[in-house]
């Protein structure tokens, strides 16, 4: 499946939200850890965590590296739709609605969601997202709440119950005015009645809306029984409102959530991923699965009964917030579009193979690469390299038997001759200064002590004087006796000790 025509792909940056998320938030996530919260109490604080038992959203070990699996398992998912490898994708540990851009809130650390449709829409145009966990998606709404490429439609309880947000008068803002759909629901909510209000708003939005993906937040905590929620709805009536979105054949991202009682969770989820793959899961249990891990003592089958809850939901409420919600559905302008801008290509980073970093590249070969003065790769000998690693010492040690010294050595106090060593030179030597900083160039750079002699003796004949630590050896760490020194020509001076013998010249 290619992707659709007038698609976003290729065509520029896409500048809906400041940033998914903040920087600080995200390292304050890697550095933290379980022993260390005492030192990052202000953070803890800022960024709405805490201790483990003192926080919806405590620490815990290996934070990170969790959500990053998590994260990236939405955005991969999003990026088989965008690529036309797959036309449904499952992500059934995605599915944090609550998480903010700088905020943990209600067991969400990353919103995994926001990440995901940030994705979808470098290729399509309109990017619908459906919420039907039992909390309002918060989190997402505020993410997209001043754009029209993405609507953020939910199905939650409302009043006295967490997070609190979405009432249906919240429809957005600027840009976005009119695409943020909220459907507040009372306690007891079953089939039947989910049903009435959920495939008439679900129908006029993708009428009006006409989204080229979908992005379906399935929260199995809406289900009867949950420990934190407060729904009736049956196995049966959860899948229905995921496979009636993918009636209409549209790409189709689908993310966990919440839910609580962790048997009717999976029973959920692997209801749900058989529908969607075209297969009716038969109710037994195999017997493999209740020998194994026995969660499902209850009734060892895979359908859960519901429970005879009173609903809250009269006919009358639900009809008044079902017109209400298609009212302002109906207000909505032509579908929107994209200017034709250039949009990044998706993000995909290769995996790197599990190989040995001086093969592919790194490591100590990397650092071997050496390049010459026109951008060229030249090979270093394994003897160039010794030398380099071993330093200016080495390069010393290596060149003392080669260069004669150029100050002959002076008697110290107690008769024993000082050795000086001199370091090698380049053509710069006659200019009196030269910078052994990089090794290299001891290595590269020098000549040989033939060399050395001729710059010495070009000097003598231009008269000029030259003193007893010459430029060739600008870094000998034995100073030269104070008085002996040489007159142009290499005529020794009178105020020279008898000992010092005149340097041979070629």
């Amino acid at each position: 499946m290619e992707g659709p025509a007038g698609s976003c792909r290729d065509q520029g940056p896409i500048k809906l939200i400041k940033a998914p998320l903040s920087a600080d938030y995200v390292n304050f996530i890697k550095q933290v850890t379980p022993e260390t919260t005492q030192e990052y109490m202000q953070q803890l604080k800022r960024f709405n965590m805490g201790a483990p038992g003192e926080s919806d959203c405590p620490i815990f070990d290996g934070m990170y590296e969790y959500f990053a699996l998590l994260s990236g398992g939405s955005v991969d998912g999003a990026a088989f739709l965008a690529e036309g490898k797959a036309d449904i994708a499952f992500n059934w540990s995605g599915g944090m609605h609550h998480a903010k851009r700088a905020e943990a809130s209600g067991f969400c650390y990353i919103n995994d969601i926001v990440l995901s449709i940030l994705e979808l829409l470098k290729t399509y145009r309109r990017v619908l997202y459906v919420d039907i966990d039992i909390h309002h998606g918060d989190g997402v709404e505020e993410a997209f709440y001043l754009t029209n490429r993405v609507m953020t439609v939910s199905f939650h309880r409302y009043g006295d119950y967490f997070p609190g947000t979405g009432a249906i008068d919240d429809l957005g803002h600027g840009a976005g005015k009119g695409y943020c759909v909220n459907v507040p629901l009372k306690d007891g909510m079953d089939d039947e009645s989910y049903r009435y209000v959920y495939e008439p708003i679900m129908s006029k939005v993708m009428e009006m809306y006409q989204p080229e993906a979908i992005v379906v937040c399935s929260g199995a905590d809406s289900l009867s029984g949950d420990k934190l929620g407060c729904f009736n709805l049956s196995l049966q009536g959860h899948s229905n409102c995921v496979e009636f979105l993918a009636k209409y054949k549209v790409p189709l991202l689908v993310v966990g959530g919440g839910g609580y009682t962790l048997r009717n969770v999976a029973r959920c989820w692997a209801y749900e991923t058989g529908r969607l793959m075209g297969h009716d899961l038969p109710d037994r249990l195999p017997e493999s699965v209740l020998n194994s891990f026995n969660y499902y003592m209850d009734n060892e089958r895979l359908r859960i009964e519901v429970s005879n809850m009173e609903n809250s939901n009269t006919r009358k409420d639900l009809e008044k917030i079902k017109q209400k919600v298609l009212q302002q559905l109906s207000e909505l302008p032509p579908v929107p579009s994209v200017p034709l801008i250039v949009t990044p290509a998706t993000a995909k980073i290769p995996d790197l193979p599990d190989e040995d970093p001086d093969v592919r590249g790194g490591g100590e070969a990397h650092e071997d690469r050496r390049y010459n003065a026109d951008g060229e790769e030249q090979a270093e000998s394994d003897a160039q390299r010794e030398r380099r690693k071993g330093g200016v010492a080495a390069v010393k040690q290596e060149l003392a038997g080669s260069v004669a010294p150029l100050v002959p050595a002076a008697a110290d106090a107690n008769g024993a001759a000082a050795d000086v060593k001199a370091e090698p030179a380049d053509a710069a030597a006659a200019d009196g200064d030269i910078s052994l900083e990089a090794d290299e160039k001891l290595v590269n750079m020098s000549p040989p002590p033939a060399e050395v002699d001729a710059a010495v003796a070009a000097a003598g004949a231009a008269g000029d004087a030259v003193a007893a630590e010459p430029a060739a050896a600008a870094r000998v760490a034995t100073p030269p006796p104070p008085a002996a020194s040489f007159a142009a020509g290499g005529e020794q001076t009178a105020a020279a000790p008898a000992d010092v013998v005149p340097m041979e010249q070629d």
